[in-house]
């Protein structure tokens, strides 16, 4: 057990996938020679080489058709694209091509690709650096979505999704990847679609993802000194997400929050807020209340981008409003 940041378990389930794996190959913009724009793959090209970890052109539409290609043929590739953000010039080759070939080509071919992208606001780098569009790829069939908030869950849930078959959508939040925490030396890879309760409570549910669990986590901490005992649950994966979880979770303590930093318009919460009603109607004492991120495309001034993602604040605000004080 070592306690490692986010970055650097990534950096560790690359390497071992790599070396368990020689069909594994990583490319990217930057991410050979200059080791990525976070460093996530520092160390790779001086240990594995050139022929599997190299540099790509400024195009993200030739990355991913790259990638599709040489999964086509046999190999695991791990492409970065920098930010997620540079995803929109891939849509054709990620919603298009991807995620349906392996169906319309009846099962013949498989589609192992790993599509690692950082993303998430709070770093003032403007409306076109800072989209959280997991929403985008989750609503679309044949891909595979995961948004670890935790370094052991980045390691565990990326070695899976390297192993994996289908195609996977990796989301990483910038705002993570210098979070240290404890990560077993040996570890196996984590299930894709299992989510966790990080804390015990009976008094409400806070479900959240990604960058937003440690949100949840704070505003848990501060409704305990008003002797609220929220639990919460982390999604960790968003297609396929962990149903029967979240709605075990909700039937316990009768109230339901979900938070997520995208915009609330046909966002996660919505779809987890849809689902709780099918499946936990009965048991909820108050509507679900969602805490999301500003509809308006995130500002460049610091107050102002702020404002617009949730805190720990906009979650206890929501609690309350869901115990009704």
């Amino acid at each position: 057990m070592a306690r490692i940041s986010y970055r650097e378990a990534l950096n560790q389930a690359l390497r071992e996938e790599m070396q368990r794996d020689e069909s594994v190959i990583v490319f990217g913009e930057d991410v050979a020679e200059y080791e990525g724009s976070f460093k996530v793959t520092r160390g790779l090209l001086k240990e594995f080489g050139p022929k599997r970890v190299f540099d790509t052109p400024i195009s993200e539409a030739a990355i991913v058709g790259m990638a599709t290609g040489a999964a086509m043929a046999g190999l695991r590739p791990v492409p970065e694209l920098m930010t997620v953000n540079f995803a929109y010039v891939a849509m054709d080759q990620i919603l298009n091509h991807l995620a349906l070939m392996r169906y319309m080509f009846g099962g013949q071919c498989t589609l192992p690709v790993t599509i690692r992208m950082p993303g998430g606001g709070g770093h003032q780098l403007g409306s076109q650096h800072s989209h959280s569009p997991e929403a985008l790829f989750v609503h679309t069939p044949g891909l595979l979505v995961v948004y670890p908030a935790t370094p052991a869950d980045a390691k565990a849930l990326l070695k899976a999704a390297i192993r994996d078959d289908n195609p996977v959508i990796f989301l990483e939040h910038e705002g993570l990847y210098n979070f240290a925490d404890e990560v077993p030396d040996a570890m196996e890879p984590g299930t894709i679609g299992q989510a966790l309760v990080r804390r015990e409570g009976a008094d409400l549910s806070i479900i959240a993802y990604g960058a937003m669990v440690h949100v949840a986590l704070e505003a848990a901490e501060q409704l305990a000194n008003e002797r609220i005992q929220a639990e919460v649950v982390d999604l960790r994966t968003l297609r396929p997400w962990d149903k029967e979880t979240v709605a075990d979770s909700a039937a316990k303590t009768h109230r339901a929050v979900v938070v997520e930093e995208c915009p609330p318009a046909c966002g996660i919460a919505a779809e987890v807020a849809a689902n709780l009603y099918e499946l936990a109607f009965d048991s909820l004492d108050a509507p679900i209340e969602r805490v999301s991120g500003a509809d308006v495309p995130l500002p460049y001034a610091r107050n102002l981008e702020q404002a617009c993602i949730p805190h720990a604040a906009d979650v206890v605000e929501a609690v309350r409003r869901a115990l009704g004080r």
